[in-house]
């Protein structure tokens, strides 16, 4: 038998190599490909849970219990957006207008009703200085705090917390809070820089020494320092009062959600995640949207709103006639208003007139 038919040559033997070589070299791809896709997936749960244990919940549902105004009768939604300002250490101190107040304060709070279709939306602001009653509340350690009249409304957050703010929007206005959203200010400096600053269009000169802010009236692109100067600004602006900065806090609002939704998240993974991390950072909601997944889903089923069609309104307010650097609620506008919003109708023109104007 001749030597090629007993035993294989030099290139039979190479032949009958190369399938080996190529499942070896399959075999390493895969566990290369297995081992990126374990530590990829490792790096996204770790992410996604640093992301999701930034946000803080609050069980306002069990706070407040059964007695509260009924819910819409249409699938139309009420949130309840707290801006919480505390500018007690250096780090705060230093963002515009510090000073040496400590404590936690809601400086800005605002009731979004989207009507039913979630095709638009209206923000109602409650001046600050608003006198109100504070109904009954539980304190977070159990306590119970008697209800009182004539209270200023942001020192309702301050002295019972964030439910009691619930509850007494709930009781001032018969409407049913859906969802409550608080922003930290600090993280809300964060933020902004993250999408990079907010436009605005600046209403007039601004020169405002105790906020730190001097700004020209004009279009002016604001970085997270001097946006959060510009919502805290209230010597710059009117009549010194805070009726003349919740123009410019809903201002900034709309231009910052516009500047969000404008933005290539998708295109962007780091500059997605830079975002997420301030945004989440900076959050307190209620225990129904206390996580990425149901804020996702809350976001989702609001993408038809356009936030340069949003509707702002101030509450209307008339001077206190005890003290005038107090406003109370002024009626008949403000009863049309607050039965507008339960009804999920149209709002009347002249509910959304105030008395008051701080111009």
């Amino acid at each position: 038998m001749s030597n090629d038919e007993t035993t294989p040559g030099p290139r039979a033997s190479r032949r009958a190599a190369k399938p080996r070589k190529r499942r070896r070299g399959l075999k390493i791809t895969l566990g290369v490909l297995l081992v990126l896709l374990l530590a990829t997936g490792g790096t996204l749960y770790w992410l996604y849970s640093q992301l999701d244990g930034n946000i803080k919940g609050v069980d306002i549902n069990k706070a407040l219990g059964e007695d509260r105004p009924e819910k819409l009768p249409t699938s139309g939604q009420n949130l309840l957006v707290l801006g919480s300002d505390s500018r007690a250490g250096a780090e705060n101190k230093e963002l515009g207008g510090g000073g040496s107040v400590g404590g936690a304060r809601s400086d800005t709070a605002m009731v979004v009703h989207i009507p039913e279709g979630r095709s638009k939306a209206v923000a109602v602001s409650i001046p600050r200085d608003t006198l109100v009653t504070r109904p009954e509340c539980v304190k977070d350690d159990g306590s119970t705090v008697a209800g009182k009249e004539r209270v200023m409304f942001n020192s309702v957050y301050a002295q019972v917390g964030p439910a009691c703010v619930v509850k007494t929007v709930e009781k001032m206005s018969g409407v049913r809070v859906d969802h409550y959203l608080e922003i930290n200010f600090a993280g809300f400096k964060d933020l902004v820089d993250a999408i990079g600053g907010v436009t605005v269009d600046v209403p007039q000169d601004i020169d405002d020494k105790a906020s730190g802010l001097h700004l020209t009236a004009g279009p002016q692109k604001l970085n997270g320092t001097e946006s959060l100067a510009y919502v805290r600004t209230r010597h710059g602006i009117g009549d010194g009062s805070d009726l003349g900065r919740i123009g410019l806090q809903q201002q900034f609002l709309m231009a910052l959600l516009s500047e969000v939704k404008s933005q290539d998240l998708l295109g962007s993974p780091t500059n997605s995640y830079k975002i997420a991390k301030s945004a989440t950072k900076s959050l307190t909601t209620d225990s129904g949207l206390a996580s990425l997944t149901s804020l996702a889903e809350f976001a989702r089923s609001m993408n038809g709103v356009d936030p340069a069609s949003m509707e702002t309104i101030m509450l209307p307010v008339a001077y206190d006639k005890i003290d005038p650097n107090r406003v109370i609620a002024s009626e008949p506008q403000s009863g049309q208003l607050w039965k507008a919003i339960r009804e999920d109708s149209t709002i009347p023109e002249e509910a959304k007139k105030s008395p008051a104007t701080g111009g």
